[in-house]
């Protein structure tokens, strides 16, 4: 509780300081910080549904998934998820909620059109990063590698061109994520504490974001490779080694950020290093799976290393280069609770406690038995991994603002640590309470 406690006087700090900055200053450029939103109390057609998905999961969640099938349970969250995020989006209904959120003069379907010629297009990509240059890419284009605006050209060219079709992919596929998590803590960590930490990614606050930007997209891509490398180690299995190191490839032309998942990959490899150390082989599949985009991408003239370099001088152009540091430091941390909840806040503290009781050779909590003491700190490991690349992130200085939805990533392998609270249901209603009155009360710009 001083834990959540404290996670909210950080939260209430950042909306007292980020407001007076904003107001005297107008250097933050987010109208109610630290979050990219507006106060707008509504309500809307998704209100009774999302209403409805979370008393259903606070009440039943938590003993379905100890109950259920393990595949069951699996499908079960993902359905959820799905339910949960779309009915929060469709409180700002359908138009706002969803069709036309990747549709904005930053988004990435207004250069659809620029992609007659995928491969010429890949070639001149870099030419149209920094403001100044013909025909600069929009903010988010510029942003991010070109796999991202790829996928939705690929979209469009297969018939589901549009805001609406774009808007389900990201959220129909962001939805998985959770399954990805799961099934990486189960090979990790165990079943039990999958199961116990199966509600809390369903029902994570983070849905408010997960349903409105690409960033769900990037996220499900990049628990799936971190879920497929736990997989390939625990079953010795080269197949999945090379499916995880394509989509951890990927995942870095999908978001350049999300190089740090390397970080959570390490933290896997430690982990699940017996079965590395049974089949070295598998580090080779990783690697040739790992290279196949960047492969790909660099024979059509997409030079990674350079688009990056161009796109720090395009962001210090923007409002990037105004925004200050020594707020948003320490404000991505609030809107990293405003993502994860108040329940998240308290996991990470008894993660901490897990791993000092470690180091410190110390007995286990009453009632705990040796294996699941290890369990708890497998899981440890992991949750501390995505918190240290969340952190080396945020002093970076490369994502000032808006970090609600780009950290979403990092967002996902930290709701684990709820698996280590006891009172689930308690700790649920209060991160669907969260969740209900952001989207209720604020209509977020993404």
């Amino acid at each position: 509780m001083y834990a959540a406690a404290g996670a909210a006087l950080l939260v209430l700090a950042a909306v007292l300081v980020g407001r007076h900055i904003q107001f005297t200053q107008h250097t933050l450029f987010v109208h109610w910080p630290p979050v990219l939103a507006e106060w707008d109390p509504h309500l809307g057609p998704g209100t009774p549904a999302a209403l409805s998905t979370a008393l259903a999961t606070v009440a039943y969640g938590p003993a379905l998934a100890g109950r259920l099938p393990w595949r069951a349970m699996l499908a079960g969250a993902w359905a959820t998820a799905l339910a949960w995020i779309v009915s929060l989006a469709l409180i700002d209904g359908w138009h706002q909620g969803i069709a036309v959120r990747l549709t904005t003069h930053n988004e990435y379907l207004q250069v659809i059109g620029r992609f007659h010629d995928i491969l010429a297009t890949l070639g001149d990509f870099t030419h149209h990063i920094v403001r100044g240059t013909p025909d600069p890419w929009p903010a988010h284009v510029a942003g991010h590698p070109p796999a991202a605006t790829l996928t939705f050209v690929l979209l469009d060219r297969i018939g589901l061109g549009g805001g609406g079709w774009a808007g389900m992919w990201c959220v129909t596929v962001g939805a998985t994520g959770c399954v990805a998590v799961l099934i990486a803590i189960r090979a990790l960590a165990g079943e039990t504490l999958a199961r116990r930490a199966a509600p809390f990614l369903v029902l994570a606050p983070a849905a408010v974001w997960l349903g409105t930007s690409a960033d769900a997209y990037f996220a499900a891509t990049a628990a799936w490779a971190v879920a497929l490398l736990a997989v390939a180690l625990t079953r010795r299995s080269g197949w999945w080694a090379a499916a995880s190191g394509l989509l951890f490839g990927l995942t870095c032309y999908l978001s350049y950020g999300l190089t740090l998942f390397a970080l959570i990959g390490a933290a896997v490899l430690a982990l699940g290093r017996t079965g590395l150390r049974e089949r070295p082989a598998l580090l080779l599949a990783l690697l040739a799976g790992l290279s196949v985009f960047p492969l790909v991408f660099t024979l059509a003239g997409f030079n990674w290393w350079e688009a990056y370099r161009l796109l720090v001088t395009r962001y210090y152009q923007g409002v990037g280069g105004t925004r200050p540091y020594g707020y948003w430091v320490w404000a991505n941390l609030a809107c990293t609770v405003l993502i994860t909840g108040p329940a998240t806040a308290a996991g990470l503290r008894r993660t901490t406690a897990a791993l000092l009781r470690h180091r410190r050779s110390a007995p286990v909590e009453q009632g705990e038995d040796a294996a699941s003491g290890t369990a708890r700190v497998r899981l440890a490991v992991l949750v501390s991994a995505a918190l240290f690349a969340l952190l080396v992130a945020d002093l970076s200085g490369m994502s000032k603002a808006e970090t609600e939805r780009i950290w979403l990533p990092f967002a996902l392998w930290l709701l684990p640590a709820c698996a280590l609270l006891p009172r689930p249901r308690a700790w649920l209603a209060g991160q669907a309470v969260l969740a209900l009155l952001l989207n209720h009360l604020l209509l977020t710009g993404w």
